[in-house]
């Protein structure tokens, strides 16, 4: 239903968490920042850490999916009626709307800041990122992974998929779902690879959110 640019190879063992720099950040602390971007794929646990890391920090916390879903309806629903194309016009248009906000973590949809307008509009120097820089001016972007097997268990315990197009595409079983997740990563690989990667993995959403506060030298 969705469609992704082509990558190479999917990073780690049997498909597991890909892209860039993971741990301590070129620069860690060192630039003032005033808002949080996270991004990766579906059970990688954004909403939860995201919530926890606003809380932390005392700041709102925006989720991207939600407001999409308060406006429009169910993301499944819009794809089933207006087709992906107005699915991601949606996704533009309140990635603009946030660009102002300050004090704020946002959580994405899986492929928002794959578009390099939307991550643009959300703070992202592209130049700073291709330089492996950890800080792009006030925002920080971390990239959650999860292994395969991680996220087909994160999401069977969750919601079902309910309201998730692409894991109702991967199949009835969790065979079929992590060779569909590995493509998927795989496709995703490099857009995903230009942020600071955050390893969920034996960790609870409380030790993601301190890690990614520290990070940010809260």
């Amino acid at each position: 239903m969705t469609s992704d640019t082509a990558a190479g190879p999917v990073g780690g063992p049997a498909g597991g968490p890909v892209g860039g720099p993971v741990g301590d950040p070129v620069g860690d602390g060192d630039a003032p920042c005033d808002r949080v971007v996270l991004t990766g794929f579906m059970g990688t646990g954004k909403s939860t850490v995201g919530a926890l890391v606003a809380q932390r920090l005392g700041w709102d916390v925006c989720d991207t999916d939600e407001i999409i879903t308060e406006r429009h309806g169910p993301i499944a629903d819009i794809f089933a009626a207006a087709g992906e194309e107005a699915f991601r016009a949606h996704e533009h248009e309140v990635a603009a709307e946030l660009s102002e906000r300050r004090h704020v973590v946002v959580n994405t949809g899986g492929r928002l800041m794959l578009n390099h307008e939307n991550s643009r509009q959300l703070g992202v120097d592209d130049a700073a990122v291709a330089a492996g820089a950890g800080a792009t001016g006030g925002t920080r972007v971390f990239c959650l992974t999860a292994d395969v097997e991680e996220i087909v268990r994160r999401l069977s315990v969750s919601d079902g998929g309910r309201g998730r197009p692409l894991l109702l595409d991967l199949g009835a079983t969790p065979a079929e779902q992590k060779v569909g997740i590995r493509s998927f990563l795989r496709r995703r690989e490099i857009g995903y690879g230009r942020f600071e990667q955050m390893p969920t993995d034996g960790l609870t959403p409380e030790q993601v959110a301190e890690e990614i506060c520290r990070r940010c030298g809260f």
